[in-house]
């Protein structure tokens, strides 16, 4: 049993590691001849992290069978962080439940660590279409967000046929950023639907920052009172990583990074409506859960 894959350099495997450090404690990553994928839920049922990496975004890639890699996230980024900008990174596994790590550039340095019981269970990838879609500038996006952040909790959006607006509102203040087409921190836009939507800023920022690094421009999908969908490209690694909250943080990768965040709504997971997101909220935990205790799960969303 042989798995080999190699990159130029540690940039993708550091911010993939690190975008799913901040959703699980364990990362059972599957490889077969096609690549690499991934996919989990957070333990408090609020985000899923989907990951597809193809084999021909890897300098060197061989995998005679699949193969089942299940590692504690902490060991994994700590032996990460220790590579060098510059450096190859070299995963390898055969049959000794082990994981090897080398890095080189210039001299090599080897890593092992064990490999553990997977104890999540298979989670399926919601089947959602949105009405409208947008290409931002990572870095406009992040300070729209903090923007938002000094006034609010919350941020909604609200996309029409020529622009697309963020406010937030609490007992301090409120928000507006109108982005207008032809603004340079927008890419494109299409709007096949009028769309209005309420999303956690906390999740979304979480999100941003631990996968903007990788790319300069943000995919965003959404619909009114529908999750928001979030495309981050992994370098040219042809990969991409989808994140997709619902309850409010909700992860799918292929490297490159897609992230679909819920909206408010007190009977509807991972969604607020307008007046309930407007009103003075206490800021909470990010997975503490705002909607009935009867509310169905990401679990039991059609898939």
């Amino acid at each position: 049993m042989v798995f080999v894959a190699k990159t130029k350099t540690p940039n993708e495997w550091k911010i993939v590691a690190q975008t799913i450090q901040s959703l699980v404690e364990e990362a059972s990553f599957e490889g077969t001849a096609e690549g690499i994928t991934f996919r989990a839920m957070d333990p408090s049922h609020v985000a899923l992290i989907d990951l597809t990496w193809p084999n021909a975004g890897f300098e060197k890639y061989d995998c005679d069978k699949q193969h089942k890699l299940t590692v504690r996230v902490e060991d994994f980024v700590k032996l990460l962080r220790r590579a060098g900008p510059k450096d190859s990174v070299t995963m390898q596994a055969g049959d000794d439940d082990m994981l090897t790590l080398k890095f080189q550039n210039g001299y090599k340095r080897e890593f092992k660590i064990h490999l553990i019981e997977s104890t999540y269970s298979p989670t399926p990838l919601p089947k959602l279409s949105f009405d409208s879609k947008m290409v931002l500038k990572e870095s406009a996006f992040e300070e729209i967000l903090n923007d938002v952040q000094t006034i609010s909790d919350h941020i909604t959006l609200e996309a029409t046929k020529d622009k697309i607006i963020f406010t937030g509102k609490s007992d301090s203040g409120s928000a507006s950023i109108p982005i207008e087409k032809g603004n340079d921190a927008l890419d494109s836009m299409e709007v096949g639907k009028e769309s209005k939507a309420t999303y956690s800023l906390q999740y979304l920022l979480n999100i941003v920052k631990a996968a903007g690094g990788a790319t300069e421009k943000v995919v965003c999908e959404y619909s009114s009172k529908m999750p928001l969908k979030m495309e981050f490209a992994l370098g040219e690694t042809g990969g991409r990583m989808l994140l997709m909250p619902l309850l409010g943080f909700l992860l799918a990768a292929t490297l490159v990074m897609t992230f679909l965040l819920g909206l408010a709504h007190p009977r509807s997971p991972g969604v607020l409506d307008e007046d309930r997101a407007n009103r003075p909220l206490a800021r909470r935990h990010p997975y503490q859960e705002d909607m009935d205790p009867c509310a169905p799960r990401l679990a039991s969303a059609r898939c």
